[in-house]
């Protein structure tokens, strides 16, 4: 075969063509949803406020002139910082169905994570585990909700011949939304009804709702395997996309005494309005996004990225009763919108209490993601 060659991203020609090139992997893959090009640009722009706290480095292979894969590195120190384990991550992987490739894909994440001093690498993360992360390893027939990735089949087999091993598993669980409370969650929701009240997200109030929700995120997961915090600018960053795309009563806070102690955030799943856009919003595109967005029953899926409660009442039947009051909400404002289906995730594999509540709705894990490392 042709030689491979793999060059960095260093002006805006090659970035381009970093984002368009998974094209050419999933052409006929009827699963693949076509990101949005400009938010693609948008993300991967020294604007997005991670790179504040972040390293960042990326390439495309090409062989015989035509790119045929990409990848990316990153190191960031607020994860430095929290954990100080001299771990650098990989990230934004798509290529053919070539070891070659894989080999040098990987040699160029791996030489410049040693260079500057990392000692281990995990991945993937598109670009940290407050986005896109895990490569998919199961559920290849059906499109990704949105901030969900997806893979091609032989990706795992040409991950681990580089050496890498599996470190830990996410999933992602799917659930009509009629679902059926068992009899036990039903009497939890009703024992603890004088005591929980649930409100929605008041963007009239943005920033002290968002301090709230942020105040909740670091408490309830700052023991979770891999938990990074967001900052004030990032947060501000979420805020305008919950503002612009997600209706108020999607974001929710349950409260005890009127002091919030849990919370839910649902996304309507944008990328099944983006699936037939190619990418594209001009000349036309904008214009079907925002009538699919605004029109009734035009989007019938939706994702929950977010919900917890505060680590005093983890494992204890009130933290039980907070984050069904949370799930039942969400349930009547889905059905009032006509949505059917809810993706719960991604949810840690050695999440039991978790697991066990969506498989007693109904949840059925159909998705699940892999977090690879390698020692370097």
């Amino acid at each position: 075969m042709a030689e491979i060659v793999i060059k960095t991203v260093e002006d805006r020609a090659m970035q381009r063509c970093f984002i368009e090139m998974p094209g050419a992997i999933y052409r006929d893959d009827p699963a693949w949803v076509p990101p949005l090009l400009f938010e693609r640009k948008q993300f991967l722009s020294p604007h997005n406020p991670y790179f504040e706290h972040a390293r960042h480095k990326a390439w495309v292979a090409f062989r015989n002139g035509d790119p045929v894969g990409r990848i990316s590195a990153q190191i960031d120190d607020l994860h430095l910082e929290r954990y100080r384990d001299d771990t650098g991550f990989y990230g934004m992987l798509e290529a053919e169905d070539d070891p070659a490739l894989f080999e040098a894909l990987f040699g160029a994440v791996e030489s410049w994570l040693r260079e500057h001093g990392m000692r281990r690498i995990r991945g993937p993360f598109n670009l940290s585990i407050n986005h896109e992360c895990g490569m998919l390893v199961d559920g290849y027939q059906t499109p990704p909700m949105v901030m969900m990735g997806h893979a091609r089949p032989y990706y795992t087999e040409h991950i681990e011949q580089q050496g890498y091993r599996g470190e830990i598993d996410l999933l992602a669980y799917l659930a009509p939304t009629d679902f059926t409370f068992t009899p036990a969650m039903e009497y939890i929701i009703r024992r603890y009804a004088g005591t929980i009240s649930v409100r929605s997200f008041r963007f009239a109030q943005l920033e002290k709702d968002l301090a709230i929700l942020k105040d909740i995120y670091e408490d309830a997961w700052s023991d979770n395997w891999g938990f990074l915090p967001f900052t004030d600018k990032e947060l501000k960053h979420l805020g305008q996309d919950l503002k612009q795309f997600v209706p108020e009563e999607f974001v929710a806070f349950a409260e005890i005494d009127g002091r919030p102690m849990g919370c839910i955030v649902v996304f309507p799943n944008l990328y099944e309005a983006m699936h037939d856009l190619k990418g594209r919003l001009l000349p036309f595109g904008w214009l079907k996004l925002l009538w699919r967005l605004k029109r009734h029953g035009a989007i019938t899926t939706l994702r929950v990225p977010l919900m917890g409660v505060r680590r005093q009442y983890h494992e204890s039947l009130t933290g039980a009763a907070l984050a069904l009051s949370l799930i039942a909400h969400v349930q009547a404002v889905a059905l009032k919108r006509a949505y059917q289906h809810v993706e719960m995730s991604w949810i840690l594999e050695n999440n039991e209490g978790m697991r066990n509540m969506i498989e007693n709705i109904g949840g059925n894990a159909y998705k699940r993601y892999r977090i690879f490392s390698k020692t370097l």
